[in-house]
C-alpha cells in the first residue's frame, strides 16, 4: 500500500505513553514518519510531544503556504482547525477534536498524504474513540 492511498487515522489520547504507543503503532503500520502527527491545544506542548516521541508537527509544507500565513492572523482554536482541516478532517470533526483538545487530550494524527483544499475533507478518515460529534 502506498502512502497516497492510506487512510487517514485520528487518535485521541491522554498521555505521552499513549502518544507513543500509537505513533509506533502508525509506524508499524507502514505510515512515513514525516506524517505522523501530534496536535494540542499548546504549540509549546505540542512541540516537546513531538520531540519526546519522534512524531511530527503540522507545518508549512503540509498545511500550506496560504494557511500557514493565515494562521499568524488567527485564535489559536482558528489555527488548530485549519491544520486539521488541512489534514482532510472535516469542520465538524474539526470543532470536536479542537473542543477534545480544550479538555486537554492530544491528537495523534497519521496522515494518508492526500491535501485537501478550502472545504474538501476525507470522509474515510478512522477516529479512535470512534464518535459522532454531531
Amino acid at each position: 500500500m502506498t502512502i497516497e492511498t492510506m487512510t487517514t487515522k485520528v487518535h485521541t489520547v491522554g498521555s505521552l505513553n499513549e502518544v507513543q504507543r500509537e505513533v509506533m503503532r502508525f509506524r508499524g503500520e507502514g505510515y512515513d514518519p514525516h506524517n505522523i502527527f501530534v496536535l494540542t491545544h499548546d504549540k509549546d506542548r505540542t512541540e516537546r510531544i513531538a520531540k519526546n516521541t519522534s512524531a511530527e508537527q503540522i507545518g508549512v509544507t503540509v498545511e500550506g503556504v496560504g494557511t500557514a500565513i493565515a494562521n499568524v492572523f488567527r485564535s489559536t482554536g482558528d489555527e488548530l482547525r485549519a491544520k486539521m482541516r488541512s489534514l482532510g478532517i472535516s469542520k465538524e470533526y474539526a470543532e470536536y477534536l479542537e473542543g477534545e483538545m480544550d479538555r486537554d487530550k492530544i491528537l495523534v494524527i497519521a496522515w494518508g498524504g492526500r491535501e485537501y483544499k478550502e472545504d474538501e475533507y476525507d470522509d474515510t478518515i478512522y477516529y479512535y474513540p470512534g464518535y459522532i460529534p454531531f
